[in-house]
């Protein structure tokens, strides 16, 4: 990691300098060889499972699938659904790994060399395509696979856990919030989530260093409604507001009691 992009970060956030200096230097590494096909389907393979767990079914997709190797994604569409579950996928996850096989196949998921030519924002916008495929999972691997230097994962909980412990926040800091604040650290945001993620480690080991300042997090604008949106609000607002008569009393039954006099 170049000494430029840290020193860079220290000088436009005293607190993030602070922590840099608490981590050391920056180990974020890039697995440019693994192609984004194979990337996202072991990113399907890790939701919402433990590392060993997903790695578990992995080894297992290799071995009934791939013949010893990661499954093509033709190899990935000829396997029966049944040896997909037996794999321990479910349901969801086999038609997503489908999915994403039928899309790489059509290069809507191309390999890297392709996507290197593609900005940030148009890579998420394709690769979301593929069902079970969010931004938080495209931005992994524009940080892990591709080296883009500046990717913020906002809405990742350990980056904002990190900002919250690093800078002595009482709560999590909304991702708004966030990306208006990590203005700052352009154009090289993407070191400074990963000293984000140290922080969390750092604090649990009782090594995280106080903020070397306080900080003020960016106040966002509220949204302003339209006109239409304002009289409407008005409007249900004047009808709660309007004074309740007294609730009139049930009429009697008349011809009733005039049956009773005859």
């Amino acid at each position: 990691m170049s000494e430029h992009i840290l020193a860079h970060l220290s000088s436009a956030d005293p607190v993030l300098g602070g922590l840099i200096r608490a981590v050391g230097p920056c180990a974020l590494t890039v697995r440019a060889e693994v192609h984004p096909f194979q990337a996202l389907a072991r990113a399907i393979a890790h939701q919402q499972l433990n590392g060993i767990a997903a790695n578990s079914i992995l080894a297992r997709l290799v071995v009934s699938c791939g013949q010893g190797a990661f499954p093509t994604p033709q190899m990935l569409l000829s396997a029966p659904v049944a040896t997909l579950r037996a794999a321990g996928f479910s349901a969801a996850k086999v038609a997503a790994l489908r999915d994403l096989a039928q899309k790489t196949l059509a290069e809507v998921v191309p390999d890297a060399a392709v996507l290197h030519l593609l900005s940030d924002e148009e890579v998420i916008e394709r690769l979301i395509q593929v069902r079970g495929i969010g931004r938080w999972t495209v931005e992994m691997l524009l940080m892990f696979h591709l080296g883009r230097p500046d990717v913020l994962p906002v809405d990742d909980f350990g980056v904002r856990s990190g900002f919250r412990a690093a800078y002595g926040l009482r709560r999590m800091p909304p991702p708004k919030v966030l990306r208006a604040f990590g203005e700052r650290w352009k154009p090289y945001r993407s070191t400074a989530a990963w000293y984000l993620w140290r922080a969390v480690e750092l604090k649990r080991a009782g090594r995280l260093p106080l903020p070397a300042e306080r900080v003020r997090l960016p106040r966002l604008a509220k949204r302003r409604r339209s006109a239409a949106a304002r009289s409407a609000h008005s409007a249900r607002r004047s009808r709660r507001t309007l004074p309740q008569g007294p609730t009139p009393r049930p009429r009697r039954n008349s011809g009733r009691r005039r049956a009773r006099k005859a």
